[in-house]
């Protein structure tokens, strides 16, 4: 008898048919959820959210009733010139409530007086930043400009900012372009050492397919080292607009004119504490305002953060 041929194709389509019918592993079917298990987490985010905010909002509320009691007791027991809350209270509702009136140069509502510090500081801060990051990015680029550099930024940075008050008024015969020169000579700095480390950050990958690219020195800076180096140029410019805003204040109170500082110093020549302590919470409330600001433009610009 002769064999009957075997048929491989057929065996082979029987044993995927074999695998196919067989019985796959279960996988473990998932819990089954609830209505009111699936309201539950969020609720209980929102819940553990909700705490944590009356927790700080107590907490900042207890603070301040511990300063308003030293307040008051240091009033009562130290200084008895010192204005109570009250008194204070009612300076800050006369003053914020016609905030932007003019009775001529002498005489304007405190808005008008932030008003003019807030735009010499945007002029001294502009200057700084044109200036400033330019320069840290050239010191970060090129050890040569880094060591011609260095030495005199050691050396101006820890100046005082009212010691170059008499130099911008030799320079410019005027009351705003000296100020607005203080604000520029003490804001640069920060710029300038903050740029020039995040242009020295950059990891040597970046440069290495730039110069596979063969990209050009301005395009290998707009390009490569200046999106790798935003961060540290917005902190840098944080640090500086702090300063720059601390610097105005002391620099108006010897240069006069209109401006928060001035108008610090006059309500002293006029014995009205209250309108002082008004205007320095004031001042708190508008740095912390310009520190969200530039947090927020940090944030928008940072590409580690997206």
């Amino acid at each position: 008898m002769t064999a009957k041929p075997v048929n491989v194709a057929m065996i082979v389509r029987e044993e995927r048919r074999a695998e196919t019918r067989a019985p796959r592993p279960r996988s473990r079917a998932a819990p089954r959820v609830t209505p009111a298990e699936v309201g539950r987490k969020p609720r209980t985010r929102l819940a553990a959210k909700t705490t944590a905010a009356l927790t700080s909002m107590s907490l900042a509320g207890l603070t301040f009733l511990i300063v308003l009691g030293a307040w008051a007791f240091v009033r009562e027991h130290i200084a008895t010139e010192l204005p109570t809350p009250g008194e204070t209270w009612d300076r800050a509702v006369e003053l914020l409530a016609h905030p932007f009136y003019d009775n001529g140069p002498n005489d304007k509502g405190i808005g008008w007086q932030l008003a003019y510090s807030l735009a010499r500081v945007g002029a001294g801060f502009g200057l700084a930043a044109l200036v400033g990051i330019p320069v840290g990015f050239l010191m970060g680029m090129s050890v040569t400009f880094h060591r011609a550099w260095q030495p005199l930024i050691q050396v101006l940075r820890p100046v005082s900012p009212l010691a170059w008050l008499p130099i911008g008024l030799l320079l410019f015969k005027a009351v705003n372009p000296s100020a607005v020169f203080v604000i520029f000579i003490t804001s640069i700095w920060p710029m300038i050492i903050n740029t020039a480390a995040g242009v020295r950050a950059v990891p040597k990958d970046y440069l290495n397919v730039a110069a596979v690219l063969k990209l050009g020195p301005l395009e290998v800076g707009r390009k490569v080292m200046l999106p790798a180096a935003l961060p540290y140029v917005m902190t840098g410019m944080r640090l500086s607009l702090g300063i720059a805003w601390m610097v105005i204040v002391a620099a108006e109170m010897l240069t006069g004119g209109i401006g928060i500082g001035f108008f610090v110093w006059d309500e002293w020549n006029n014995l009205s504490v209250p309108s002082i302590i008004v205007a320095i919470v004031l001042i708190g409330a508008v740095g912390i305002v310009l520190e969200a600001a530039m947090n927020a433009l940090s944030r928008r610009f940072d590409y580690n953060a997206r």
